[in-house]
């Protein structure tokens, strides 16, 4: 079975096709937030933390339907050959199969970063809202202040593609390694290795596994307009959210 149905293929090219003749434009270079078109995705409402799933998808070990709630002290995971869509306060996120991330309580410390997230293992792509924080996996730390970002785990390596923004990245064992990113649309990929005896631990890397019309609709689910660098002859290149 397909993972995007042909209804959610539909609303998906329809939402281009706007974008594509300027329709939600709202200002010259730039795509607006999907409003209330019917069959478009849009701002989830109050209430409302999955936009679409599909296979074995859990939060805090217990199945999970359109209606359940994700919050910040959740843990959520996704199963072989599936995926979630969601978002937690104005943050959003697709969640690729086998993989799990962890939402941490804030530390009340104005010294300490709060983390965003943890993607403890799998392929996540997120955009956040403005703000200082990290994203922390088992072998990097990406430092962030509103930011689009694509990250893959493996037990020897990181991957993060800064989408737009700006990100800090260092190993999760050496904060004094580090790589600041100034990206206006995937400008630059990148490695983190895990093995220290490696001499430069943060390599060039390829751009995989993400595209703009993912970005644009969990910008959209979160209430945002992307970035104008998100242009408006957006493809989808990736045939699933797997």
């Amino acid at each position: 079975m397909n993972s995007i149905s042909d209804v959610d293929e539909t609303r998906r090219q329809f939402l281009l096709y706007l974008l594509s003749t300027g329709s939600l434009a709202s200002i010259p270079g730039c795509s607006s937030t999907v409003q209330s078109t019917p069959g478009i995705p849009k701002e989830l409402p109050p209430g409302r933390s999955i936009f679409e799933l599909d296979g074995d998808v859990r939060v805090n070990n217990k199945p999970a339907t359109l209606q359940t709630l994700i919050r910040l002290g959740d843990v959520v995971e996704t199963g072989e050959d599936s995926y979630v869509i969601f978002v937690v306060n104005k943050d959003a996120f697709i969640l690729r199969s086998s993989g799990t991330m962890s939402f941490p309580e804030p530390v009340p410390s104005p010294t300490v970063t709060p983390t965003a997230f943890n993607l403890d293992k799998g392929k996540a792509l997120s955009v956040l809202a403005s703000r200082k924080t990290r994203i922390v996996t088992p072998n990097a730390v990406v430092g962030i202040r509103g930011t689009g970002v694509y990250l893959e785990t493996q037990p020897d390596l990181s991957y993060v593609c800064t989408c737009y923004g700006v990100a800090d990245l260092a190993p999760a064992d050496n904060p004094g390694i580090t790589e600041t990113i100034e990206a206006t649309h995937h400008d630059e990929q990148r490695y983190i290795l895990t093995d220290p005896n490696i001499q430069n631990r943060i390599q060039p890397a390829p751009f995989v596994n993400h595209d703009d019309q993912e970005l644009l609709l969990i910008e959209t689910l979160a209430g945002r307009t992307p970035p104008c660098s998100v242009p408006k002859t957006v493809t989808r290149t990736r045939p699933q959210y797997r």
